[in-house]
Order: structure tokens, then sequence, then C-alpha cells
């Protein structure tokens, strides 16, 4: 199987007005993020709101994914879960439906247990025959391991041949990471929605997993990275970075609105709590994608 690399999105999950999953809106975001060059799509991640999806809307809407993807690009089916049943359920689910990888957080009650971290990890992996990518993501997303025992466990566990790496500073952790892991790792991720992308891929990360807003203009900054051309992506990347402030604040907000304005979904509802815009916030959020017009198609201001 070919090693993961590039530009691979976190799918949003796209909701009616009402708070229904908006099958027909997930699917056009799909096939967008496809037709923009990504080299893979991740789904349920932190930025598809996944914790407030239940586990039948999980299993469904990874079985749809299968689907629709059709072996297009890679799938990456987010399995992270409070138990390992439930872990299992969510991985066996992706590799059912065609997926690489499954993308997991540690559960939180093994955060002080190295060992039931590592029998975790080995179940999804044996219940689910697909390679795991481990999500490190620092508190309270996740639990901040230290590189130490990312590199312990991915050592130990055969399963583990990815690792997303998103504690800060994440450059400097990938460095360490891809150091004290070896041979163990097939690739190291950034992630932090793409705010650090050059630094971490000059580190020797092999893409980055951002949410999938502008996903055209993170594959053409990842293109000319790997053609060599450091200021043509760094060009691009001085573009996006005040619309990825404002999204680290707003995380789905943001993303929903980015995507509805370009024409792709009808509702930007959200489930997940975080800081709605005010209308100064809506005056600026207007005023960063009338600037990047020139490279992405918009519908008209709202």
């Amino acid at each position: 199987m070919a090693t993961l690399s590039g530009v691979l999105p976190i799918l949003p999950t796209i909701f009616t007005t009402s708070g229904a999953i908006d099958e027909a809106g997930t699917r056009r975001v799909v096939d967008y993020i496809i037709g923009a060059g990504a080299r893979g799509i991740v789904f349920p991640g932190l930025a598809s709101e996944y914790d407030t999806l239940t586990r039948d809307e999980r299993l469904h809407l990874t079985q749809l994914l299968g689907g629709w993807i059709g072996g297009r690009v890679p799938f990456v089916v987010g399995a992270s879960a409070a138990s390992t049943d439930d872990a299992i359920a969510y991985a066996a689910a992706g590799a059912k439906a065609g997926a690489a990888a499954s993308m997991i957080l540690t559960p939180k009650t093994f955060a002080d247990d190295p060992a039931g971290m590592r029998d975790f990890y080995r179940a999804v992996h044996d219940g689910s025959g697909i390679d795991i990518m481990l999500q490190n993501a620092p508190a309270p997303m996740g639990i901040g391991l230290s590189l130490e025992k990312v590199a312990e466990l991915a050592k130990a566990v055969d399963g583990i041949r990815y690792v997303k790496e998103e504690a800060p500073p994440s450059g400097q952790r990938i460095t360490r990471l891809s150091e004290l892991a070896g041979d163990s790792l097939r690739a190291v991720f950034g992630g932090a929605g793409a705010r650090y992308v050059i630094d971490e891929l000059l580190r020797g990360a092999k893409g980055t997993m951002p949410a999938c807003e502008i996903t055209e203009l993170h594959v053409a900054m990842f293109d000319r990275f790997e053609r060599g051309d450091e200021a043509g992506a760094r060009d691009l990347f001085e573009r996006t970075l005040p619309l990825l402030n404002m999204q680290a604040i707003f995380r789905w907000r943001l993303t929903k609105a980015v995507l509805q304005r370009r024409g792709l979904i009808e509702s930007t509802f959200v489930r997940a709590p975080g800081p709605e815009f005010d209308r100064y916030d809506w005056m600026e959020f207007n005023a960063l994608v009338a600037r990047l017009d020139d490279l992405m198609p918009l519908e008209a201001a709202a």
C-alpha cells in the first residue's frame, strides 16, 4: 500500500438548519475536496464535530463515504472513541468501506496507563486490519502525549504507522518524533489548520491535515513546496494565514461559513459549542474571503 502523503483535509459533518445530517451537502463537499486535488479525505475528526455524532450516525456516514469516495483517493476513517469497543467498531466500519487507515486520539482514560494504551491500539488494529494514525493533540481535545511515549507506542504496536502531531511547537516536535521513532513510522503529518505547514514540511512532515474550506489553496501550496518552489509555497501560505487565524478561533463555524459562501452547502448549522460571529466578525470574514477571491471561486458576498 502506498504511503499516505500530501494534503488530506478533514471533512466536516454538514447539517440542515434543523440539525439533522445533510447527506447531499456532505457529498458535495466530498466531491469538492477530491476535485481540488487532495490526496485523501479524513472523516470524522475534530473538525467534523465527531463527538456530537451518535454511534449510528458515524457508522452510517462511514459506509456512505466509502461509496462516495469510491477509491478515487485514500480514505482515513476517524475512530476516536472513549471505549475500546467503539474504536474497534469505527475502525472496522472504515475498513469495510475501503479506508486505508484509522485516525485515533488516545482515550483520556489511558493518560497515565502506558500498558493500557498499547493494548488499546493493538486491539483496534487487530479488530480492523488497517493502519493506525495516532492523533497527538494537546488538551483539552487530546492528552498531549510526550514524544517519547508516542515513539514507544509506534515501536510497540505494529499497526501504528502514522502520527498526526498537533501539540505545540509542532515543527520541533515533528523533527524530534521522526528521530525517536525512526523506521517505526511511515510518515508524520501536521495539523493545527495548516497554520504552521511550511515549517512542518521543512522539518520532514509528509503532509498536512487541515480543515477543508480552502483545499485547492493548500494543495497548490504543497505542490509548490514538493517541486522545490518554497518561495511560491510561502506566497500562498501568507495569503491564507489571516483566514486560518480566524478559523483557529471559530473553527467549524468559519469552515462552514466559507463552504456556504462558495455555494457548496446550504446551512452553517453546528452542533458543537464555540464562539459565534457577531456583526464585526462578519465584516472581518467578508474582508478576508474577498482578499482570496482571485484564488478560489466564491459566490456573491452576503
